[in-house]
């Protein structure tokens, strides 16, 4: 993805240009230690003239606008007419407090740009600080990726494979409706054309598939060996559409149409593909694979997606679950990721574990308001070392706010039943993108 950012660094020449000179100097050292791919002009930009030239053969994705000194609306204003893209708004602090002259006055400038910014409608996020504190870093580096995964969502096809069952619906999605607030292209097809590709190989042509399986999967031998090769097979098409059609994340009907019209779950093969980085979701809730997308592409893992099934207000825990999709990754290393059978229906081969401990993780998704208007689901926390908690696969949650209060709360605001657990602090990325996307961000 090809990705570029500017440092706009506005002022007027009248207030102490040398203390300017060390701050525009440290701030261009930061923003090319969190992301070379910024672009900075060769001086301050001191006058409308000078923010013109600058701005003037740009085509950004992202841009800082510091105020390196005070400036007036003017400048802002300028800025946003000439720019249509995610805003992060700087204000340096005061070097020096001694009595005597007021070297900078970034914060009145802040005010003066931050007025216009409203005034257009444009939503921004905004840091105070000096380059040297690691707030300032911490937020600079969080927005930057934030627009790096809103422009990365514009380039995402993302796949339906069949269609939500009966009572599942949250998860269904429009094309227009996808593109219109994401940007993201939703590309559908039926179950059955996958089942019918299935069907059509040979055992000699999933033979590397079988193999890749084996790799990843404890104890496939154990299951029904047509079930075995029929995963294959499933295994095959899913891959070949995936990298025929450039999907980056996919949501896929399950039950009943794979145990019934195919015999074979494809469970297992949704944890392979989450696992080569193409966050999949089951029960066709695309919106849940758009939101494994965001996760995925923010800490370069796999994330988590499941129901929340059990509450423990004495441990502050939530246990997430699900049949057995979960990437082969985040799979205990005591265990491995073990084949089983589907929890229900007794047909394999389904993934069996409990997920690895994370220091932080982050609990989230897209979903939708009573009026058809999008929201994020935003809360934090440890997954603890903790065994298999149920048939399938699992995950258990020490919430960084009481548990009994999430569970009852979120019930109560009528979220989705399915989530994801990114492994990694996302929280401030997640929120940054909402605010560019224009999504209200429900934490708790």
């Amino acid at each position: 993805m090809n990705f570029n950012y500017l440092y706009i660094p506005i002022g007027v020449p009248t207030f102490h240009l040398e203390s300017a000179q060390k701050e525009f100097d440290k701030s261009i050292a930061l923003l090319k230690s969190l992301d070379d791919s910024v672009i900075v002009p060769d001086e301050m930009l001191l006058s409308l003239d000078k923010l013109h030239a600058f701005m003037d053969d740009k085509q950004p994705d992202f841009i800082i606008v510091q105020n390196i000194t005070f400036a007036n609306g003017a400048y802002m204003s300028e800025v946003v007419r000439k720019f249509n893209c995610p805003v992060l708004l700087w204000t340096l602090k005061e070097p020096v407090i001694d009595g005597g002259r007021l070297r900078l006055n970034s914060l009145t400038g802040a005010y003066s740009a931050g007025n216009v910014l409203t005034a257009f409608k444009r939503p921004y996020e905004y840091i105070f600080g000096s380059p040297e504190e690691e707030n300032v870093k911490a937020k600079i580096k969080s927005t930057i990726q934030a627009a790096r995964l809103k422009k990365a969502l514009r380039e995402l096809n993302i796949l339906q494979v069949g269609h939500t069952p009966q009572g599942f619906g949250f998860g269904r999605a429009l094309d227009m409706e996808m593109m219109a607030t994401f940007g993201s292209n939703l590309l559908s097809i039926e179950a059955r054309e996958l089942i019918d590709a299935a069907k059509s190989y040979s055992d000699e042509e999933v033979k590397s598939y079988l193999e890749d399986a084996n790799e990843r999967i404890v104890g496939l031998e154990k299951i029904d060996s047509k079930n075995v090769s029929d995963f294959a097979r499933l295994y095959k098409a899913y891959s070949e559409y995936v990298q025929k059609n450039n999907i980056g994340a996919l949501s896929s009907r399950c039950w009943p149409d794979f145990f019934t019209a195919f015999g074979t779950p494809v469970c297992s093969v949704l944890a392979i593909l989450n696992d080569l980085h193409i966050p999949s979701s089951c029960e066709a809730d695309t919106y849940g694979a758009l939101s494994m997308y965001m996760g995925e592409f923010l800490t370069k893992r796999p994330t988590f997606f499941g129901d929340p099934v059990s509450m423990d207000s004495k441990e502050n825990t939530v246990t997430f679950w699900h049949c057995g999709t979960a990437a082969c990754s985040l799979a205990r290393k005591d265990t491995g990721a073990q084949a089983g059978v589907h929890c229900n229906r007794k047909i394999g081969p389904t993934l069996e574990f409990g997920c690895k401990a994370e220091k932080e993780v982050t609990i989230y998704r897209v979903g939708k308001k009573a009026d058809g208007t999008f929201r994020m689901f935003l809360a934090t926390g440890e997954a603890l070392d903790k065994p298999k908690q149920f048939l399938g696969t699992s995950i258990v949650i020490k919430t960084d706010t009481s548990a009994e209060a999430l569970v009852n709360n979120s019930v109560k605001a009528g979220w989705e039943p399915h989530f994801v657990v990114a492994m990694q602090n996302i929280a401030s990325e997640i929120e940054a993108l909402c605010n560019m996307l224009g999504i209200e961000v429900e934490k708790y």
